[in-house]
């Protein structure tokens, strides 16, 4: 029997946005509700888009409001009610499959960083229940549509999903709202991707028509890996999903989303190391693997730049720096969901503690501690925001031009950096092949940030893959030739 298909969620339901499959079976089919009926199909209709996780994974915050595997709902604190709007519950599930809530595997707990609250609670999906979604997995007619549908869902819980990242990250409100609209632009971009993964027809050199009178021609096709696994970390548990996701979704694709695990509600900070053991997993079996890991971002600032747009040049060191001193003394520190607070807290009580030892190397190499370097005594994981001078690094980078991005390439990470200039030599001296061996090269804008229509990585020891931008779906797809 046929069984019909939509993202369209009921009750037991709402803006599911995990990770696993979509599609069941060759007999099932999608449909798709547009238009009012469409938003009214919320309220009415079966879920049948699957999301679940590995026993390593986590819940998300967009799922919806699910079993609670038997355990008394014993309600949200006030400060935590809005979760409900997203279908957030105290206890959750960490698996959807074949329709419903499961998850017999651990308990991960997410922490509110500026209280050291426990915010709700996720059990995690086993082995059994990770291997049921992906055999459940097969290709789907008209993906970009579905992702259209997650778009349109997540657009409508924007401000609620926004405060639970910022709750549950400790970015501060407008960067977590940001995040979430940056996987609702990704929707948007692969929606249109999807009427654009193209093949080719190449004419053969074997064809001879006049002896023949038969053409001969290759066509080139694309299509599907078939799973794509997807790993991201705390800092960005939303976007660098949807980076992936969306056009790994529209590309015919079923994803496997593994969180962070101090992210659990709304999802590894990956090291270099991790990134090797991936990379050398998946190249065993000759896949593919696309590598986006730490960055170690330089900014320099030549001495005909203007400094209230950092290495920075000799003569314009000093004014930089009390320039920096005097902004640094207007930071606003508090709670991340609070209006004009512009630092929250660090992530976890492990990064407070990696943050002191920090400051300790750098007294011991030598270093100047300019304004903050401690912690905040408070119930949260609190530091002031800190600015450290410290040799041989500033010394090297004020003499000239090809020193700072000789500095700038001789770390190991290759994912960001910028220069602030005026001249149009230095600029394209920069950016070209003598410049920054970067996958983001910037001019007179920070390190941080990216657009979705452009490609997002680095070099090194970065990864050396691309999310997003240009012609990035092809690393979901595979080519055959006939």
């Amino acid at each position: 029997m046929e069984k019909n298909l939509s993202i369209d969620g009921g009750e037991e339901g709402r803006e599911r946005w995990r990770r696993l499959s979509i599609g069941r079976s060759m007999e099932e089919k999608r449909v798709v509700s547009d238009g009012e009926e469409g938003c009214r199909s919320m309220e009415e209709k079966r879920p049948s888009i699957r999301f679940g996780q590995s026993e390593l994974s986590s819940t998300t915050a967009v799922s919806l409001r699910h079993q609670l595997l038997g355990v008394a709902d014993m309600g949200f604190s006030k400060e935590y009610e809005f979760l409900t709007e997203i279908g957030i519950e105290p206890k959750n599930s960490g698996s959807f499959v074949n329709g419903t809530w499961k998850g017999s595997g651990s308990v991960v707990s997410s922490v509110n960083p500026a209280k050291n609250q426990t915010i709700a609670e996720v059990v995690e999906a086993s082995s059994q229940d990770y291997e049921e979604g992906m055999q459940a997995c097969l290709p789907a007619p008209n993906r970009g549509e579905i992702v259209r549908q997650i778009g349109d869902a997540l657009r409508a819980k924007l401000q609620y999903l926004g405060r639970l990242l910022s709750l549950e990250m400790g970015k501060i409100l407008p960067e977590g709202i940001g995040e979430v609209q940056e996987v609702i632009d990704m929707c948007d971009f692969a929606v249109g991707l999807s009427r654009q993964l193209n093949g080719s027809v190449i004419p053969s050199e074997h064809a001879n028509p006049s002896i023949t009178l038969i053409y001969y021609d290759y066509v080139q096709m694309w299509n599907p890996l078939g799973i794509v696994g997807v790993i991201t970390a705390f800092n960005f548990p939303c976007a660098v999903l949807g980076w992936n996701a969306c056009i790994a979704l529209v590309c015919g694709n079923c994803v496997v989303w593994k969180g962070a695990p101090t992210t659990p509600l709304i999802t590894i900070a990956m090291t270099k190391l991790v990134g090797l053991m991936v990379q050398q997993t998946v190249s065993q079996r000759f896949g593919k693997c696309l590598l986006e890991l730490s960055g170690n971002n330089a900014l320099i600032v030549m001495d005909d730049a203007d400094i209230k747009l950092a290495l920075v040049h000799e003569k314009i060191y000093d004014s930089v720096v009390d320039q920096l001193l005097e902004a640094y003394k207007q930071v606003k520190i508090g709670d991340p969901l609070d209006k004009g607070t512009l630092l929250g807290p660090l992530h976890t009580k492990a990064s407070r503690e990696n943050f002191e030892k920090g400051i300790k190397a750098i007294k011991s190499q030598g270093g100047k501690i300019l304004t903050g370097g401690s912690i905040i005594e408070s119930e949260g994981n609190f530091v002031q925001p800190t600015i450290v001078e410290i040799s041989p690094s500033a010394d090297i980078v004020k003499e000239e031009l090809f020193e700072a991005v000789e500095i700038n390439n001789s770390v190991p990470q290759g994912l960001s950096s910028s220069i602030f200039t005026r001249s149009p030599e230095i600029i394209f001296k920069w950016i070209g092949p003598q410049g920054s061996d970067c996958g983001i090269v910037n001019v007179n804008i920070p390190t941080n940030g990216a657009e979705i229509g452009g490609a997002f990585g680095g070099e090194k020891g970065t990864g050396g893959g691309r999310e997003a931008g240009s012609d990035s779906w092809k690393q979901y797809m595979r080519r055959s030739t006939w």
